[in-house]
């Protein structure tokens, strides 16, 4: 019996030092949504053009699992000019929610061209409904609740970020 116990623990060892180490398994791939407000995310940024003016942003990059799950969860204020790009990395269709999120915010669906799809403005915190893309989309871009409406962001606008194509050049007349 001996003989027959050991190789196998041996492989189970085995088996889950491969697992911690890769990365594999649910559970080293969540995202501790209890711990408070993400910090440390990059931050770069990104700007609309609307028929009043180009509307600047400084915004954090949630683009892995972890930062895209925990968001803007926990979150006090967002601060004007300030919000948060999730990037999907290739085009799908999303769904949020506000579980955990202290604030009313504005989420801005965006196609992989860069155009606004949607928006979903003053999200209600805490809410658990569903808010979906209702399309495919590269990104979302959140803002404090009201802001897109104050800042004259609508569906077709051109966001540009490195994640989006630039957009094409206009022939001269």
């Amino acid at each position: 019996m001996k003989r027959f116990l050991v190789p196998v623990l041996a492989f189970l060892c085995a088996l889950a030092a491969l697992t911690l180490v890769s990365g594999g398994g649910a559970l080293a791939q969540q995202a501790n949504t209890e711990a408070g407000p993400q910090r440390g995310l990059r931050v770069e940024a990104l700007s609309v053009a609307t028929p009043r003016g180009v509307r600047s942003f400084r915004v954090e990059i949630a683009d892995t699992p972890q930062t895209r799950e925990i968001g803007m969860m926990w979150r006090t204020e967002v601060p004007r000019g300030t919000g948060m790009l999730f990037d999907f990395h290739a085009p799908q269709p999303v769904s949020f929610w506000m579980r955990n999120t202290m604030v009313s915010l504005d989420l801005i669906f965006i196609r992989q061209n860069g155009t606004i799809a949607r928006i979903t403005a003053n999200a209600v915190p805490f809410s658990l409904a569903g808010l979906p893309s209702g399309e495919p989309v590269r990104a979302v871009l959140e803002i404090g609740g009201g802001e897109a409406a104050r800042l004259g962001l609508a569906p077709g606008q051109r966001v540009t970020h490195r994640i989006f194509p630039a957009a094409p050049a206009r022939r001269a007349r």
